[in-house]
């Protein structure tokens, strides 16, 4: 069988792109469904894009070599795809959009988008990959049957390594390393931090504003969740992506509030309240109690002096963490690291060494923060490819 594009992943980016590939496309995947991750991204809303987008919101070996993908096809432009299917959508915060009623009306969008031109062939496990003067070779095995499949262009939309329970695998850096391109390491990405001795157990559940900091100085202030095994909730995911094995992270807790400046007025009206019963007016209970040995907060605020406050206030403010780990691919949102920036064209995606070869998606490597970056480069990337194949580049 010969096509002229030859797709392999039927996720975000392979959907859009087989969109604008124009015609004799083929999308393979060897799902059942397409788009399987963004049915379960955003609790099944999928926060599918984020007004505030920018190069900046990326970690890549080359930061810039996003820019271009992202300024051609921008948030807005998905934006208003969106809107011309009728789906309708809100905004969380921080620029986040999120599917009213499901993630699956993105997926079925896309899948209109790619009716007129592309097939796609689900159940589909590929094989060996070859090139010569004619095109890419690629052996399929479907419904039982053995096929190799010819194409002028090959576009690798397989992504990380996240979540393998979904069906991720490192097929993509398997086909980079075969072509001759380079693949940065990879580690997962906005993922929760594990600690070996469960010391946040009796906190599972609890959640507080909070700013994480690793040690480039990096951080980010949003909620964080105790969890049986460790750190979660958004501060801490974002953090993740920043941070190195072995290295401390600090916790701020209620970061945009005065809490010394509280904690003198309560001296003066509520001087008979205990400590830890005014700090619970601030901080979840729970977290109090947890903190109230190593933060000595028996007695009664009356009882504090400035220098205890100001002490008190430091320790919150800079709780300094060393995680054991992560909860690793199985959980994680992204994979970090990918098929290296310099092997590909920033305008296209397409390989410099291999013409008709184009990698794009959460396989290359340019990871978006947590909030709908991730699906942006998704989109920009594949339309950057789509639109160079269809334009006959």
């Amino acid at each position: 069988m010969q096509v002229n594009t030859l797709i392999l992943g039927a996720g975000a980016a392979g959907l859009h792109c087989a969109a604008h590939a124009g015609p004799g496309t083929l999308v393979l995947d060897h799902a059942k469904a397409a788009g399987e991750k963004i049915r379960i991204s955003g609790g099944g809303r999928c926060n599918f894009t984020n007004t505030g987008t920018t190069a900046a919101n990326f970690i890549s070996s080359n930061p810039h070599f996003a820019k271009s993908a992202l300024a051609r096809y921008t948030q807005w432009d998905f934006i208003d795809l969106v809107n011309r299917h009728g789906i309708p959508w809100h905004e969380k915060t921080l620029g986040q959009l999120f599917c009213d009623t499901s993630a699956k009306d993105i997926i079925a969008m896309l899948l209109a988008e790619m009716a007129g031109t592309a097939q796609l062939w689900l159940n589909t496990s590929i094989g060996t990959i070859r090139h010569d003067d004619t095109g890419f070779h690629v052996a399929t095995k479907r419904q039982g049957g053995v096929q190799t499949i010819t194409a002028r262009n090959l576009v690798v939309a397989t992504g990380g390594k996240s979540i393998p329970k979904m069906g991720a695998t490192g097929l993509a850096y398997q086909i980079a390393e075969q072509f001759g391109l380079n693949v940065t390491p990879t580690r997962a990405g906005l993922v929760p931090f594990t600690f070996s001795d469960e010391k946040f157990k009796p906190l599972a559940g609890v959640a507080t504003p909070a700013r994480v900091g690793t040690q480039d100085g990096t951080a980010f202030v949003e909620a964080l969740l105790f969890t049986h095994r460790g750190l979660s909730g958004p501060a801490v995911l974002q953090a993740s992506s920043y941070w190195r094995e072995g290295e401390e992270i600090t916790v701020t807790l209620s970061p945009d509030f005065d809490l010394a400046a509280a904690l003198r007025r309560h001296r003066q009206t509520d001087g008979r309240k205990a400590l830890t019963t005014v700090l619970g007016q601030y901080l979840p209970a729970r977290l109090v109690d947890f903190l109230a040995a190593d933060l000595e907060l028996a007695g009664n605020v009356a009882d504090a002096s400035d220098a205890r406050i100001d002490a008190l206030v430091g320790a919150l403010r800079s709780w300094r963490l060393k995680p054991a780990g992560t909860e690793g691919y199985r959980t994680a949102e992204v994979t970090l690291g990918g098929v290296d920036t310099d092997g590909l064209s920033s305008k296209t995606m397409e390989a410099k060494g291999v013409p008709g070869l184009y990698f794009i998606g959460e396989a290359v490597d340019v990871t978006g923060w947590l909030g709908g970056y991730n699906f942006q480069w998704a989109w920009s990337s594949a339309h950057a490819a789509g639109t160079a194949i269809a334009a006959g580049g």
